[in-house]
Parts: structure tokens; C-alpha cells; sequence
């Protein structure tokens, strides 16, 4: 397990390394494989907040807290990532196996508009590609998909459905459901 802790705006010791490595024991012994833990802990004023993002078994999983103190804020955080993947792990179990599927994998990018007029092009608009991502897609259902998306902060998910083998969208919306974006062939 590959676990990367940094403070911002703060000094690190040693026992609050061990302490956050300690608490992250209790997650890792629900899963087979945890390949990456991120821990980032800031002190902004008074707030001392401990975010944690978690890879593992093919799923991501995102927690943050904010406290007074940071110990404090590293339970909540270590708590609060227990829950959902206790939640994950009841979902997992109540749902059938799925067949042995090939994982797909998609790219992620971030595009940013540039107003700047060129010469000759007038009222042109320019794209560009500020952050590319690529992460492994695999097969999961449409409940698999609500699920995941409730496990990071993200405000959509992009997953190939294991029913219709096509890539699908997800989006969480404001009225508390969920949206399903699907190609039209």
C-alpha cells in the first residue's frame, strides 16, 4: 500500500504519520488490494481539515473533514470513510456476481476556453487542454454506477454499463436523484 501524507501549512511529526497510518488499518482490512491512499492535511486559520482519497479494488473513494483540531479531524475523516466502505461492502454483497468482463479504460480531460482573439480570426474561440486524466473503466451496472458516484465528490460518473456494453454517464441531481446519459445509435 502506497500511502502519501502532506500538511499544508503545517508541520508533520512522526506521530501524527503513525497515528493517520494506524487508522487507515481498519479500511485496509476490508479489501484485497489498496494501491494508493492520499492524505492531505491543511491548518487554514482555525480549521484544521484532513481529506483522504482512497484507490483501491478498482474504486475510488473520497472523504473530508474539518475540525478545531486535527486529530479530531483525522477520526472524522477515518470514520467517514469507514461508513461508506462498510456501505459499499452491503451493496457488494446484495448484488450478483458479475461475469468475468475485460476492463475498459477512458480519458478524462479538462478543457479551458480562450476568449483571445487571433489575428485574422475574428470572434474565434480557442480550446485547450489543461488536464488529462486516464482511469480504468470497468464493466458495472446502473446501481453500481449510483453507488460509486456516492462514494466520490465527483458530480458525474463515466462507466461502461454491464448490461448494454456502452459507455453511460451518470449525474447526481440537485433534487437528490439520478440522471442516466446513454448513446443513440
Amino acid at each position: 500500500m502506497n500511502v502519501n501524507i502532506t500538511g499544508r501549512h503545517m508541520e508533520m511529526t512522526d506521530a501524527l504519520k503513525s497515528y493517520i497510518e494506524s487508522g487507515l488499518g481498519k479500511v485496509r482490512s476490508h479489501f484485497d488490494r489498496v494501491i494508493d491512499v492520499d492524505v492531505v492535511l491543511t491548518v487554514e486559520k482555525h480549521r484544521h481539515i484532513a481529506e483522504v482519497n482512497l484507490h483501491a479494488n478498482g474504486i475510488r473513494i473520497h472523504g473530508s473533514e474539518t475540525s478545531s483540531d486535527m486529530y479530531a479531524s483525522v477520526d472524522a475523516v477515518l470514520a467517514k470513510l469507514d461508513r461508506q466502505v462498510r456501505r459499499y461492502k452491503d451493496k457488494i454483497n446484495r448484488h450478483q456476481p458479475r461475469k468475468a468482463e475485460e476492463d475498459l479504460n477512458y480519458h478524462h480531460q479538462v478543457i479551458e476556453v480562450d476568449h483571445e482573439m487571433e489575428e485574422g480570426t475574428e470572434g474565434a474561440v480557442r480550446h485547450r487542454v489543461v488536464l488529462r486524466e486516464k482511469l480504468p473503466m470497468k464493466p458495472m451496472s446502473v446501481d453500481e454506477g449510483a453507488m460509486q458516484l456516492d462514494l466520490v465528490d465527483d458530480g458525474f460518473l463515466v462507466f461502461s454499463n454491464a448490461e448494454t456494453q456502452q459507455v453511460n454517464v451518470i449525474y447526481a441531481r440537485n433534487d437528490g436523484t439520478y440522471g442516466l446519459i446513454e448513446p443513440q445509435f
